[in-house]
């Protein structure tokens, strides 16, 4: 599904405009993307959580040259599906 598939689905279900949809979305990855961004972790009760973790420097090699690299520490973001989000998925 894209975003926009969703502000259309958002807007029908939700009995909004197309644009009133689209500004919620908008401002739920917003806030969201602010949230991780400062380290915090969100919880979505039976959905999921959306965190940040470090990730240590790793030895990678590249498969088209053999060239052997790091990946430098960074931090990424992650998602873990809450139990009825899994048992709605299986």
């Amino acid at each position: 599904m894209t975003k926009n598939e969703m502000i259309d689905l958002v807007a029908r279900k939700a009995h909004l405009t197309r644009k009133a949809a689209k500004e919620s979305i908008d401002i739920f990855l917003e806030e969201t993307t602010k949230a991780l961004k400062k380290g915090d972790k969100i919880v979505l009760s039976g959905f999921g959580t959306f965190k940040v973790v470090n990730v240590k420097d790793k030895p990678v090699i590249i498969p088209r040259t053999g060239e052997k690299r790091i990946i430098k520490a960074h931090r990424a973001a992650r998602f873990h599906a809450g139990k009825p989000l899994q048992r709605a998925v299986r």
